[in-house]
């Protein structure tokens, strides 16, 4: 029987990263009620698939170009205030592109949100990497992802229900949910900024050139940009837009299908932290990988719900093992105790140019060949990125733990 050390040396989740995981709530819960209507929306201005597709790519082109602009206010100001204003700058985008009455004036502002968006985006990785002990980051990571998928499960099924109100509706209801994520952030987070204090000596920087010598890095960023063009981009840009070709689907179709990806995302993200905790990053990685790609490379060829809600459930699930693992294996490689702000920047950056790739690239496929080849293409994307890991190092603290220990070991409380 394990003694009582065995089961209390896994540290608790500290309170900082408790109140993100609240705002990481709120946050999603306003995303889900958007995505499912905003490709729809800017086809309401009477452009084609590709030209909707662009919406979703302009949010993150502008992440993309602010990103070494948003690791440099951390540096300046601290996490937290970054965080706030990030979280206010997103906020006013979403209301303008709710009354948006072109569809240029309508890329503009959603591109716009995307500064915002890398703000506090990027704080909150920084805090995440900093503030979890190494023993309990898949984990932390799979709550972290879990608030946001809760929000992202509930949220299509409210925008749902406001679709009698129109394609705006939406996005003012998202300003409001920016509003209170950052007032809960101001209030409840006031001692969490990791700006150094005067005097205080610096924590050494790992450039991103020490970053890219290592292979678990290296290929964090292959599969991160095919989690971009996945998951964040084609998935939110063509899945809506192919409901609605289908005759058989139609537009109710893409929440719900959102709904379920983001359900069956959620329920393989506490299975997956834990595994990447105690099996390794690596394998659950690839296997994540793996499956997001079998569920994706035949999805454009479905035509009844069920086996279109199925394979959207399975997608999630995959994402739901990717996610952690992904994240986790980078904050291994950046460690507790170096400032890796430029190369969790990279990172992200890593992702966002898939976001861009992905849905102008598929839309295009998508116009002129139809819906089936363009999900067949980003389903094989995912796979490269699946081959791109399997020369990587595991970077688990301590190697991989063997598979009999680590379910012997009972789970704390």
């Amino acid at each position: 029987m394990p003694s009582m050390s065995s089961t209390s040396a896994r540290p608790p989740v500290p309170a900082e990263i408790r109140v993100l995981i609240g705002a990481a709530f709120v946050i999603a819960l306003g995303f889900g009620i958007v995505a499912p209507v905003l490709p729809q929306y800017a086809r309401s201005f009477g452009v084609g698939v590709t030209a909707a597709s662009i919406i979703v790519s302009a949010f993150a082109f502008a992440r993309l170009v602010f990103a070494p602009g948003g690791g440099a206010l951390i540096a300046k100001f601290g996490e937290r205030p970054v965080y706030i204003a990030g979280l206010l700058i997103v906020a006013v985008s979403t209301a303008a592109t709710g009354f948006a009455q072109t569809y240029p004036q309508l890329l503009i502002f959603r591109g716009l949100g995307g500064i915002g968006s890398t703000m506090f985006t990027v704080s909150a990785m920084g805090l995440i990497v900093r503030l979890s002990p190494p023993t309990i980051r898949g984990r932390v990571s799979g709550y972290y992802a879990t608030a946001f998928l809760t929000g992202n499960i509930l949220g299509p099924a409210l925008g749902g229900a406001l679709a009698p109100f129109g394609y705006r509706v939406p996005f003012f209801i998202y300003a409001v949910a920016l509003v209170i994520a950052s007032g809960v952030v101001a209030l409840f987070l006031s001692g969490a900024s990791l700006r150094p204090e005067p005097g205080a000596v610096p924590l050494p920087i790992m450039t991103f050139r020490e970053a890219l010598r290592d292979s678990a890095y290296r290929a964090a960023l292959v599969s991160g940009f095919a989690n971009g063009w996945t998951n964040f981009g084609v998935r939110n840009a063509l899945l809506p837009m192919f409901a609605a070709a289908v005759p058989t689907l139609g537009d109710w179709t893409a929440g719900v299908a959102l709904t379920v990806f983001a359900a069956g995302n959620a329920l393989a993200l506490q299975a997956g932290g834990r595994l990447v905790d105690s099996r390794g990053r690596k394998r659950v990685l690839i296997v994540g990988l793996v499956v997001s790609s079998a569920a994706t490379v035949v999805f454009g060829y479905v035509e009844n719900l069920l086996p279109f809600l199925v394979l959207s459930a399975v997608a999630g699930m995959g994402a739901g093992l990717l996610n952690p693992a992904q994240q986790a294996a980078v904050a291994d490689v950046v460690g507790n105790g170096r400032n890796g702000g430029k190369v969790l920047a990279y990172f992200q950056m890593s992702q966002d140019v898939g976001t861009i790739v992905g849905p102008v690239l598929t839309g295009v496929v998508a116009d002129a060949a139809g819906f089936g080849p363009a999900f067949a293409i980003t389903g094989a994307v995912t796979v490269l990125a699946a081959l791109a890991w399997l020369p990587a190092r595991e970077t688990i603290p301590g190697g991989r733990r063997p598979w009999r220990a680590a379910v012997a070991r009972p789970d704390p409380a």
